[in-house]
């Protein structure tokens, strides 16, 4: 038996593990430290409030006192606890570096200081910059950091402090880039969720540019197994990188969408494209699979629908979320921007 400190569960895909964790994990206990950020929401947990093996606290990772609270006991942490969202780090680069710099140095001082088994530190493929759309490169391992936006940089920096306690203080790290996920519980800003969201709601998708940006799109089921597999038997002081090997273009994704939900291309609405914006992300998921025999559970096609199908079942847990502050935030970054 484990307790495991999650930080960051009460959002996209913290709250994936939360609930997959205490599913192939059940004796263990769960704690979940989560700052509610517009994007946390304790409503992706609700089924857990009376499961015995988990507990919320409220709290900030760039709080040394909140943190050393949480870390009270623990075996594992599992950091998921970011700002994620590149547009957003755009309009306003300082909580990236504030949540994601700061608040990942003091979790590692406090993981030190309470002598943990495993510290888990989640991160993006978005550190390695980006690759021509027309090469069949791959991010792996020994890519060489090459960050381009506010939320890279800051993720890469978090990566470096990680493997800094690593090689100063043998404290016991494992690192995971991976790339774009998606599923159940995502905040309708990204790019499937927000585009499924969209739709059923009867508005158009707005896609960057000419919508050829390519990614490597992960279930988010296949990330937590995935994690797990690293916790279980990955070597402390390595990183891992996680993908399915879909490098899929945006624009199928959302053609995808569309004719899941009936919908033609006339719902494509094209709007001036972002700052920055990274051509492709690929990853060679070969170290993973062949040192500790990961795969992929999920067929892209087959998650799209699944995935659709949830925001179709669960719309009172989006519609809640597009509230005042999300609907200026669309204008500001889909409307506002593209008029200057």
């Amino acid at each position: 038996m484990s307790k495991v400190l999650v930080t960051g569960g009460a959002g996209f895909i913290g709250s994936n593990f939360v609930h997959y964790w205490l599913k192939t994990h059940p004796e263990d206990e769960v704690v979940n430290f989560d700052k509610l950020t517009y994007a946390g929401n304790l409503e992706n947990l609700s089924d857990l409030k009376d499961n015995p093996n988990y507990k919320f606290v409220k709290g900030d990772i760039a709080n040394s006192d909140d943190v050393k609270k949480a870390m009270e006991g623990v075996d594992i942490v599992v950091n998921f606890a970011a700002e994620s969202h590149v547009d957003r780090s755009i309009q306003d680069p300082a909580p990236f570096v504030i949540t994601n710099v700061v608040g990942t140095q003091v979790l590692l001082d406090s993981a030190k200081n309470a002598k943990v088994k495993r510290f888990h530190h989640v991160s993006t493929d978005e550190v390695f910059g980006a690759l021509k759309l027309e090469s069949k490169e791959k991010f792996n391992e020994e890519t060489k950091y090459s960050p381009n936006s506010p939320y890279a940089a800051s993720k890469a920096a978090s990566d470096h402090l990680v493997r800094a306690y690593f090689e100063t203080y043998e404290l016991p790290i494992t690192i995971t880039n991976c790339s774009n996920n998606f599923g159940p519980y995502q905040y309708p800003e990204k790019l499937i969720s927000l585009a499924i969201t969209n739709l059923l709601e009867g508005e158009k998708v707005p896609v960057y540019g000419d919508g050829l940006y390519v990614r490597d799109w992960l279930y988010v089921q296949d990330h937590c197994s995935a994690i797990d597999l690293v916790l279980q038997k990955g070597k402390v002081g390595e990183t891992y990188c996680i993908g399915v090997d879909n490098d899929t273009p945006n624009i199928k994704v959302i053609r995808l969408i569309l004719e899941a939900l009936g919908f033609g291309e006339e719902k494509i609405e094209h709007v001036t494209d972002r700052p920055g914006h990274d051509r492709r992300y690929a990853i060679d998921a070969t170290k993973i699979k062949k040192e500790l025999g990961w795969k992929p559970s999920f067929q892209f096609e087959e998650a799209i629908d699944l995935t659709v199908k949830w925001y179709k079942e669960n719309q009172n847990w989006w519609k809640s979320l597009r509230n005042k502050d999300y609907l200026d935030y669309y204008k500001r970054q889909y409307t506002e921007r593209g008029e200057k």
